[in-house]
């Protein structure tokens, strides 16, 4: 009697997780991510799909926040270093020393038509507006392509990045050093 009352409970939370979690995905507006240990928000309207880390062939003459290109489901890729693009070179760790089991490449969404993928260190889930306290202004001189910054109910800060933006950036178009 007492695993058929274990076995009622269990699909119970199942059918409220269930519920919550399709709640949660649609009210969801940006992917999370992580790179060189700054905190971004990708808007998921922009966002493509989330790859595995994927052997990066380097090409020559780039600029340093091109990693390289990468073969993902049968299509050639360009590699942008969300780090290096948003930081500077010299203040980012080399590449080899930032791979790691949690390195992700997300693609742009293919509206945009653009064959690249943006390398992050890691995802941090979906966030919506609810689970942010405040939302202010972009530091001087930043990139047109950061939209705001916001700061989160536990006091950490977000830079929100618009993605149709970035691929239309003279500094993303050119990628020759």
């Amino acid at each position: 009697m007492a695993k058929r009352q274990s076995l009622k409970e269990l699909q119970e939370r199942l059918a409220q997780r269930l519920t919550a979690a399709k709640t949660e995905a649609v009210t969801a507006t940006w992917l999370a991510i992580e790179a060189n240990g700054c905190r971004y928000l990708l808007p998921l309207v922009q966002s493509g799909e989330i790859f595995p880390w994927s052997a990066v062939q380097r090409v020559p003459y780039t600029k340093p926040w091109y990693a390289g290109v990468a073969g993902l489901r049968g299509g050639l890729y360009g590699v942008i270093d969300l780090a290096c693009l948003v930081g500077s070179a010299a203040s980012t760790p080399p590449p080899a020393e930032r791979v790691t089991s949690e390195s992700r490449l997300v693609s742009l969404h293919a509206a945009f038509s653009v064959n690249a993928v943006i390398w992050i260190d890691r995802l941090l889930g979906l966030r919506n507006l609810s689970m942010f306290a405040s939302a202010g202004s972009n530091p001087d001189g930043a990139p047109s392509y950061f939209t705001r910054t916001l700061v989160d109910l536990q006091g950490q800060v977000w830079q929100e990045l618009d993605l149709q933006a970035l691929v239309v950036e003279p500094e993303f178009l050119a990628i020759a050093a």
